[in-house]
C-alpha cells in the first residue's frame, strides 16, 4: 500500500477499495466459507460490475493470497508482542514462553475465527498459496523455536522423531535449535492447534465442558515432554 502521506488521491481510493472488499470477503467467508468465495457476490454488495472490482483484484485467489497474507502477518504480530511483553516482565509461567504464545494464539482466533480458519482449517479447493506465503508462516515459527528454546525440556532417551528431525530440518529454517527443541516446538504447535481446530469448528458444543479447560491441561503437561 502507499505511503498515505504521498499518495496521491487516485492511490487512497485505490487503497480504500480493495480494504473495502477484503472487509466484505471476510464477511462473506464467515457466513458461507472460503471455499464459495464469489468476487462477483461481493460486487454486487458493493454496487459495481464484476468487471469493475476485477480491477483490483484480477481473481478469486489473488484476493484469498491477500487475506492469507494478513492473517498470518496479524498472527505473527500478535505473538511478537506476547513474545517482547513477556520477556520485559519476566515470565515465569509454568512451560516458559510457550504458554505465552499458547494464550496469545488462542486470544488471537477467537477474536476472529474465520482468520484462524482461512490458515490452519480445510484447505481451499483449487488454491495454491504463493511461495511468500510460506515466508510470513516460517516468522510465528521462528518465534515459537525461539520460545521453545528458553526452556530445557528434561533429559529423556532420544527418539526416533529426534533422529529423524536432526536432518529433516527445512520447516524450522535457519535456527539453530537442536532436534530434543523442535521435538518440544512440533509436539506444542500440535497439541494447541488440535484443541483449537475442535473448538473453533464447534467439535465441543454439547459436550458439557469448558475448551479453555482443556487447553490449560495441555500446556500444563508441556513441561514432561
Amino acid at each position: 500500500m502507499a505511503d498515505t502521506g504521498t499518495a496521491t488521491p487516485r492511490e487512497r481510493y485505490r487503497a480504500q477499495v480493495r480494504a473495502e472488499i477484503k472487509e466484505r470477503a471476510w464477511q462473506q467467508i464467515a457466513t458461507t466459507g472460503a471455499s464459495a468465495l464469489s468476487l462477483n457476490a461481493i460486487a454486487k454488495q458493493m454496487g459495481m460490475s464484476g468487471p469493475a472490482l476485477y480491477r483490483y483484484y484480477a481473481n478469486r485467489d489473488e484476493l484469498i493470497t491477500e487475506l492469507i497474507r494478513d492473517a498470518y502477518r496479524s498472527l505473527a504480530d500478535t505473538l511478537r508482542s506476547a513474545a517482547e511483553k513477556a520477556a520485559e516482565e519476566g515470565s515465569e509461567e509454568g512451560g516458559g514462553g510457550l504458554v505465552v504464545l499458547a494464550h496469545a494464539v488462542r486470544a488471537w482466533a477467537l477474536r476472529d475465527p474465520q482468520r484462524y480458519l482461512l490458515i490452519y482449517g480445510t484447505p481451499v479447493p483449487g488454491y495454491h498459496a504463493p511461495d511468500d506465503i510460506t515466508a510470513i508462516s516460517s516468522q510465528i515459527m521462528t518465534l515459537l523455536l525461539d520460545a521453545a528454546s528458553t526452556t530445557t525440556p528434561p533429559r529423556r532417551p532420544e527418539t526416533p522423531l529426534d533422529h529423524h528431525l536432526a536432518t529433516h530440518r527445512d520447516w524450522a529454517g535457519d535456527h539453530p535449535a537442536p532436534p530434543a527443541v523442535l521435538h518440544r516446538a512440533l509436539s506444542f504447535w500440535t497439541r494447541i492447534h488440535g484443541v483449537l481446530s475442535l473448538e473453533l469448528a464447534g467439535h465441543f458444543a454439547g459436550m458439557g465442558f469448558d475448551p479453555a479447560l482443556l487447553f490449560a491441561a495441555e500446556l500444563d503437561d508441556l513441561p514432561a515432554r
